[in-house]
């Protein structure tokens, strides 16, 4: 049976910023974007700063079809259309540094291709109730932080920290560099997430539903983990497992 997914509704007009200059401006303002979509054959100078710009904030830029631009229906873009973003990111050695200032044990999520929103707002309003200090997200591959997700989450996404980074190797090794484990967490390998120690400084990583954990990432896990299961089922919604993992983590640091 064919499977459909709903196409992504169309942004509202006051989350976008319309053109070249006023996205340059933007970016100069450090105003913060989700998401910049460019022509495709779109050239010059101003394309040029635009994208030296963004790659400097981690703002990713989706180089799409001049009737993409068009379908927003809004005038003058000139081929450079940019979506406001409702959550405001954090640089990750900033949030490690401020965890740990506190005294408190770092807990964090890192997630890897999960593009449904659904399941990112689910995911951030159980993070928000078990304690989590930010979800670390890719600048590429991930599902918008808009309307829908914030929707989701019950505002939980406005409330929790979120770091994007364009590597999320790079900040595995950032996370290894401050003495936090990575704990990936798989189907049926690896230990029990009851049996991992999660009262240390860990921060767990989840791949998307259909394609899993980037091989790369997984190998640069230190412990790979996995929830028990009595049926013989292919995996439990990412959302869901996410949240069994999290009140365990808060269960074994209650009782720490």
């Amino acid at each position: 049976m064919k499977s459909f997914r709903q196409s992504a509704p169309r942004p509202k007009k006051s989350t976008l910023v319309i053109g070249p200059k006023a996205v340059l401006e933007a970016l100069g303002s450090g105003m913060p974007l989700d998401r910049i979509y460019l022509d495709q054959k779109a050239f010059g100078p101003a394309v040029q700063q635009i994208r030296k710009s963004a790659a400097e904030r981690s703002v990713p830029i989706l180089m799409v079809p001049f009737a993409k631009l068009d379908s927003f229906h809004v005038e003058g873009h000139e081929g450079c259309v940019a979506q406001k973003a409702r959550v405001r990111y954090q640089e990750l050695q900033d949030v490690i540094s401020w965890v740990v200032d506190r005294g408190e044990t770092p807990l964090f999520l890192i997630l890897d291709g999960i593009t449904d929103v659904r399941n990112i707002g689910g995911i951030a309003r159980t993070a928000y109730c078990t304690g989590v200090h930010a979800i670390i997200i890719p600048d590429k591959g991930v599902g918008a932080l808009q309307e829908d997700a914030i929707l989701t989450s019950a505002g939980a996404l406005e409330k929790i920290t979120v770091c994007r980074v364009n590597s999320l190797l790079k900040a595995i090794d950032e996370l290894h560099l401050n003495g936090i484990q990575v704990l990936a967490s798989v189907m049926r390998s690896g230990v029990s997430i009851s049996q991992a120690d999660l009262t240390q400084p860990v921060a767990i990583l989840l791949g998307g539903e259909e394609k899993g954990i980037y091989p790369a990432l997984l190998k640069a896990a230190d412990q790979q983990v996995h929830i028990p299961m009595a049926g013989d089922f292919d995996s439990l919604n990412v959302s869901v497992a996410t949240g069994m993992m999290l009140y365990e983590a808060m269960k074994q640091r209650s009782h720490g």
